[in-house]
């Protein structure tokens, strides 16, 4: 479960530095968080959500954590930085979630890490975070 503000080392930049976000609202199955200090015209936040679909053995619950930043661009003109993971989990025809945490662990260790590395990379220079950030294969 989340907690209501994500000020204890739950959020980190790319030098592994915490970066403190407070609960702004809750609506349903829906959270956002703004960044602590934010300035008004460059929001910085974090969007967690679920959205159930599909009923018995083929309900689906797909989650997402969503970061959404303003910057002001080369140009100065706002623009948006967006960065999110989406699990969709077969949940109605799940015995246990074993299985969608070693997937999303998969995806995890491909982005934070470099082979046999065991050290979370922060600084974006894991062989997925690389790919996602310079485009290349």
């Amino acid at each position: 479960m989340l907690p209501a503000n994500l000020t204890t080392n739950e959020v980190k930049n790319a030098a592994g530095t915490e970066e403190e976000f407070l609960g702004l609202s809750t609506e349903g199955r829906k959270r956002i968080f703004a960044k602590s200090g934010e300035t008004p015209n460059l929001p910085h936040r974090i969007t967690v959500s679920h959205q159930e679909t599909g009923t018995g053995v083929a309900l689906r619950r797909r989650s997402l954590v969503r970061i959404d930043k303003t910057i002001a661009g080369a140009s100065t003109d706002p623009r948006v930085v967006s960065a999110y993971v989406v699990c969709d989990i077969p949940v109605g025809d799940l015995a246990a979630l074993t299985e969608p945490k070693a997937v999303l662990a998969n995806l995890m260790s491909l982005v934070a890490s470099l082979g046999a590395s065991t050290t979370i990379l922060y600084d974006c220079t894991g062989y997925g975070a690389d790919a996602l950030i310079n485009g290349s294969l």
